[in-house]
């Protein structure tokens, strides 16, 4: 992503048709920023990751299950998912979200 002008978030991303699409607008070995589409009814399987995480929603509605608890995220909302715990995705209608994950958030 070019410097010093201004993006749409929606410019960034194409949604895919029954899938599920990502970009990567920052990486550091601190942590990283990615853009992602999901279609409706698509989602990401449990998994864990080292980093703690603040996912976004800036378009439709996701529900995200973080240690067992499901939380309904909106447009303008923002969930912190923990490192080192299961976490998984769900969205029920197509939508946008920003994640941002960053090493050691515990505490904030």
């Amino acid at each position: 992503m070019p410097p010093a002008e201004v993006h749409s978030l929606r410019s960034l991303i194409t949604p895919t048709e029954q899938g599920i699409a990502s970009r990567v607008l920052a990486k550091a070995s601190g942590g990283s920023i990615t853009l992602f589409a999901f279609d409706s009814e698509q989602g990401l399987t449990e998994h864990t990751s080292p980093f703690d995480a603040l996912v976004l929603v800036l378009e439709g509605s996701l529900v995200l299950t973080i240690g067992g608890t499901a939380v309904r995220a909106m447009p303008g909302t923002i969930v912190r998912m923990p490192a080192d715990i299961p976490h998984s995705l769900g969205a029920p209608e197509a939508c946008r979200m920003l994640l941002i994950m960053v090493r050691d958030l515990k505490g904030t």
